[in-house]
């Protein structure tokens, strides 16, 4: 092998790197804008997380917040009804799961499902687990708690369900107190 067919082979091999490095921008250059696009764009990245004055909110009612393009059900419970959602047993429930993004894969006892250990303060999405139904409060339903009337799913005062076609208990989200009037959701 001469001199110049060793030559001619390194620029062979750099012609093919070349057109291969080439290739390979290109197809991220193309790739790129469909992969972002199913990024979230800047307003929802805006409201992933909210902060909420519940100074307002009695013992015994409850208020509605839109976050994520959802509604949540912020509820100050009655002693009432915590004793009511602290005496169901666990046996008694179709999900026995708490659905709480705060503390995930615990049992769904009342403890689990509130934000505060006194368990006055119950946080959860208010989209029926059926099929995305806002359901009722204010003891509403068969146990005084929630109640979608599209398809009959009754849930408890901790939010669980008890009855009709929803699979599970109404999810909790991300949430803590910040102080003693301002929740943050995300």
């Amino acid at each position: 092998m001469s001199h110049a067919e060793d030559h001619e082979g390194t620029r062979r091999d750099f012609l093919y790197y070349a057109a291969g490095g080439a290739g390979v921008v290109a197809t991220g250059a193309a790739v790129w804008p469909l992969i972002n696009q199913m990024n979230p764009s800047a307003d929802v990245q805006a409201l992933s997380s909210i902060r909420v004055d519940v100074s307002g909110v009695e013992v015994g009612t409850q208020i509605t917040v839109k976050w994520l393009g959802k509604p949540v059900f912020i509820r100050r419970r009655t002693e009432e009804e915590i004793q009511l959602a602290r005496e169901v047993s666990l046996d008694e429930l179709p999900d026995p799961i708490d659905r709480n993004a705060n503390k995930p894969g615990l049992p769904a006892t009342d403890e689990n499902r509130t934000l505060d250990e006194a368990g006055e303060w119950l946080v959860m999405m208010g989209v029926c687990t059926h099929l995305g139904c806002v359901p009722l409060g204010d003891g509403a339903g068969d146990f005084h708690g929630w109640f979608c009337p599209c398809h009959g799913s009754h849930y408890d005062t901790a939010g669980r369900i008890r009855k009709g076609p929803a699979p599970e208990n109404l999810p909790v989200p991300v949430a803590e107190f910040l102080d003693e009037t301002t929740i943050k959701l995300g």
